[in-house]
């Protein structure tokens, strides 16, 4: 059995999904610190008629301390959500398969969840559905592993009964090779592509979300990052 594992990211890009789709089960890491600083699991880069189009969602930090992902806070306060729909109505009105995901923005964008990661699930769910990705998905809380960094890591693939663990290529230099290997699982690793595919809006951006990918590519979107 081959497991990999990520944060949850805000509309995560292709390669988020390429490393997903070569695992057996893909372990959600929401049971982490919720990084400090600037964080995929709050923003993400779409595009408009101006280029990259930045979206952050704004979640609770304040006096807060030290929060794990999976009890980290969405604010409702400002009106985000309305601009955020506003924004991607705007930047894909003329997207070919626009009208296809509509009617999940708006239910999106319309529901007030309470907490990060179950507006990112959402979110990485149906992108796995449109992107035809059907690894199993396990949340790391669900695993009760109290271990950190590659022990975390060894103790997870243990629990799932894998023999592999797949990981990013730029992070598999952060991870103890010998220490994987004396705990008889293989660690490999995957370079994700970076797919070109017609874009709205001028020149090609990469690495944009892939929702940006489904709206411009449709059903086509799945073998357009394989083939990447």
């Amino acid at each position: 059995m081959i497991v990999s594992a990520n944060q949850p990211y805000y509309f995560p890009y292709p390669g988020f999904f390429y490393k997903t789709y070569f695992s057996d089960v893909f372990v959600i890491l929401d049971d982490v610190q919720f990084p400090r600083g600037t964080t995929w699991t709050t923003r993400n880069r779409f595009k408009n008629p101006q280029g990259s189009l930045w979206m952050t969602l704004p979640v609770k930090k304040k006096g807060l301390g030290l929060q794990k992902i999976n009890t980290v806070r969405i604010c409702h306060e400002g009106g985000w959500a309305k601009k955020h729909l506003e924004s991607l109505r705007n930047a894909y009105a003329k997207a070919p398969y626009v009208k296809d995901h509509q009617t999940f923005l708006e239910e999106l964008f319309s529901t007030k969840f309470e907490k990060l990661i179950d507006f990112n699930l959402k979110i990485i769910r149906y992108l796995m559905k449109h992107l035809q990705i059907e690894t199993e998905i396990i949340l790391l809380s669900e695993l009760e592993i109290k271990a950190k960094g590659d022990k975390l890591l060894i103790e997870m693939c243990r629990r799932l009964g894998a023999s592999q663990f797949l990981a990013q290529r730029a992070a598999r230099k952060y991870l103890d090779a010998d220490r994987f290997k004396a705990a008889g699982i293989r660690l490999t690793d995957v370079k994700s592509p970076s797919p070109v595919y017609p874009q709205l809006w001028g020149s090609f951006i990469p690495n944009l979300s892939a929702f940006d990918l489904v709206l411009n590519c449709g059903s086509k979107a799945h073998d357009i990052i394989m083939a990447g």
